[in-house]
């Protein structure tokens, strides 16, 4: 819940604007208010709520339609391939793409069906697993990659003066550290 507005109908994106008044009891309330958001913020959040997910689709179209595969397959693509020999271990793969094991597990099956990736008993640890780009994976990339950064640029980087750039990278970032404690115990999606 974000902005509270008594008289504002419920929002599809973020749902009720403000809880409904509790009946009476005898029950302590609660011992404050909920710090809404002001208009400004809820502004900035729904800018970014939206463009987020109309980022996501428009990238996702894009792989669709150029190598018939979703925006997180080729990610977990791109990081294979940055990788030494083209391999990773199951749960780093897991946590660069930030996604949970049993759905990058899901989605490795998908890519070694297709034959782009396939899996390799981890040596050293009996449960452990690599993903290892194959070499049609890696030539699907490759013919991939030049619509994708198109798509990329002309959505993000083409809209945006070098400061505003900038300035994007290091609030990402900011939220993004603030989301992904070091702590132990964290609930990060791919330690689930």
């Amino acid at each position: 819940m974000e902005h509270m507005n008594a008289s504002a109908p419920a929002d599809e994106t973020t749902g009720p604007r403000r809880p409904p008044e509790a009946p009476q009891s005898r029950e302590p309330r609660e011992p404050r208010e909920p710090r809404w958001l002001t208009d400004e913020e809820q502004r900035v959040w729904r800018s970014y709520l939206h463009a987020t997910t109309l980022l996501e689709d428009h990238l996702d179209r894009q792989l669709q339609r150029d190598a018939g595969m979703p925006h997180i397959y080729y990610g977990l693509l791109v990081g294979l391939a940055e990788s030494p020999d083209g391999r990773l271990r199951m749960t780093e793969l897991a946590m660069q793409a930030k996604i949970t094991r049993s759905r990058l597990s899901h989605a490795v099956a998908r890519l070694e069906k297709n034959g782009w990736v396939r899996r390799e008993d981890c040596p050293s640890d009996k449960r452990g697993q690599f993903a290892v780009l194959t070499d049609e994976g890696y030539q699907v990339l490759r013919r991939t990659a030049p619509g994708h950064v198109a798509a990329v640029r002309q959505a993000v980087f083409e809209r945006l003066t070098p400061e505003q750039q900038k300035s994007l990278g290091e609030i990402m970032q900011i939220v993004a550290e603030g989301l992904q404690p070091d702590e132990a115990g964290a609930d990060l999606p791919w330690l689930r």
